[in-house]
């Protein structure tokens, strides 16, 4: 079964939504581990931290003790009996900081026994300094344990029993904490690996999904704008779509519209075919019954009636242009002509060779390029300014002038003459259909090549203008899109 439009899109954002919801999983993972391995690490450091503090509070107590027994200065005892209180809360605290490694709760309970029994040995020693009535006289419980305890420096083996405990206590406290400082910088690393993964598959997968369905949605409207660009120029073909989706019901319309308009250009040409044949019959008709009456009773015709006759075959005559003229800008832009390469030069010289009068000046540029066009276009597009400079002449000799100059889309070419020129009042009025000029100037004409001119430029994506004042001649200016173009050699 096909997906949709609208569904491959829902999928495609489904599946970046999936990914960036794993993302956020996997993250929340990685970050609650480093939250815990950083919890670890601080803990580590404040057990180091506070194990420094028990050591040197029990250093100080320690040499308070035996400042006390060196000097009996009283005062030695006050930071002694602080230091004991002190020494309760900062206990307590550790033993919370390592309540989850048993060793170290066994470490630091061989160190507390130490010192509680360095404390009694200590207190025992105070005491009996205490009870000495006579300073000077050594009274004999502190005798007994100068002898037994001082003397066989039992104080002393308990002092430096304890820093070993603190040492031992200390190094594998600063293991643990190497150990974890490790896990704290695996763990980031790891984050930051995954994420990054993690983005890159979430950013490639969003990138090729937009790929996937822009490359869908531009491929299958470049081939509708296709349809719709033959549809303009005349080919009426259909495309073919098997999606049976949303963008289908456009490319439905589209071939439906082509058959249609196929079939109303169909008719459109049987028609004027048909009408033009009507029109043309009792045309031919007239001019044949003009001609043999000039045969038959020229002899006898008066010199008015000769005159009579050749305005009639001149109207025939223009009716029939007229006719032709409306066929050819019927078709303009429904048919299409093939490309080939075109010498402008030897265009412009077949034309001039067969409407330009003899008496006629004709400058072409020697710098005409060779294009790659439809030959058939250009061509009435130049005999019909020609054809206009022609008509146009007025009284003094005919000049027509013909330039052209390469732009970035093709080329542009100038046709100019040098007759009766036209007022700016009518420069937008000569493209029009039966448009002419002929009221003032007397010149035959059915007013339908400019309006061909400009439709077959307009058809090309050109563009034609005109310079031009009464009295002064005309400058037809048109630009010409090429596929190529070159110049000869």
């Amino acid at each position: 079964m096909k997906l949709r439009l609208s569904g491959k899109i829902i999928a495609s954002f489904s599946l970046i939504i999936i990914f960036s919801f794993i993302s956020f999983g996997v993250n929340l993972k990685l970050s609650s581990d480093v939250n815990r391995n950083t919890e670890y690490l601080t803990k580590s450091e404040a057990i180091i931290r506070n194990s420094a503090k028990i050591h040197k509070i029990i250093l100080e107590m320690q040499s308070n003790f035996r400042g006390y027994l060196l000097t009996e200065n009283k005062s030695f005892l006050d930071p002694y009996y602080s230091s004991i209180k002190d020494l309760g809360g900062i206990v307590d605290e550790q033993r919370k900081l390592i309540s989850d490694s048993p060793a170290q709760i066994t470490r630091f309970n061989e160190i507390q026994k130490l010192h509680n029994q360095w404390l009694v040995y200590a207190n025992d020693l105070i005491q009996a300094k205490f009870k000495q009535i006579n300073p000077k006289v050594i009274s004999s419980e502190y005798e007994v344990l100068f002898e037994e305890k001082l003397r066989k420096e039992f104080g002393k083996k308990m002092t430096d029993e304890i820093s070993k405990k603190f040492k031992e206590f200390d190094k594998t406290e600063y293991r643990v904490r190497k150990a974890r400082r490790e896990k704290l910088n695996e763990s980031i690393a790891i984050a930051k690996r995954v994420t990054m993964l993690l983005a890159i598959i979430t950013i490639s997968v969003g990138v090729i999904s937009a790929f996937y369905i822009t490359h869908i949605i531009i491929n299958r409207i470049k081939s509708m704008v296709s349809l719709a660009d033959n549809i303009s120029k005349g080919q009426f073909e259909a495309i073919k779509d098997t999606e049976k989706d949303e963008l289908s019901q456009l490319s439905d319309s589209l071939n439906i519209m082509s058959e249609k308009l196929k079939k109303s250009f169909s008719e459109l040409d049987n028609y004027a075919y048909v009408v033009s044949h009507d029109l043309k019959v009792p045309l031919r008709g007239i001019y044949n019954l003009v001609h043999w009456m000039e045969e038959d009773y020229g002899s006898e015709f008066s010199p008015e009636v000769h005159k009579y006759l050749d305005k009639l075959k001149g109207r025939v005559e223009r009716m029939e242009s007229l006719i032709n003229g409306l066929l050819e800008y019927s078709k303009i832009g429904r048919t299409s002509q093939p490309l080939e390469e075109v010498n402008v030069n030897e265009l412009l010289a077949d034309i001039v060779d067969s409407i330009v009068p003899g008496d006629f000046e004709v400058r072409v540029s020697n710098k005409m390029p060779v294009i790659f066009t439809e030959k058939l276009r250009i061509q009435q597009v130049f005999s019909n300014l020609i054809s206009n400079a022609v008509k146009y002449k007025g009284n003094k000799p005919g000049i027509i002038t013909i330039i052209s100059k390469e732009i970035p889309d093709g080329v542009e070419f100038t046709v100019e003459d040098n007759g009766v020129g036209i007022s700016p009042e009518y420069h937008n009025k000569i493209f029009g259909l039966f448009q002419t000029l002929r009221e003032k100037h007397e010149v035959e004409s059915t007013g339908i090549g400019l309006s061909i001119v400009k439709k077959i430029i307009e058809d090309k994506k050109g563009n034609i203008r005109v310079v031009s004042n009464e009295g002064e001649g005309a400058a037809f200016i048109f630009t010409w899109p090429a596929i190529k173009v070159g110049f000869p050699i």
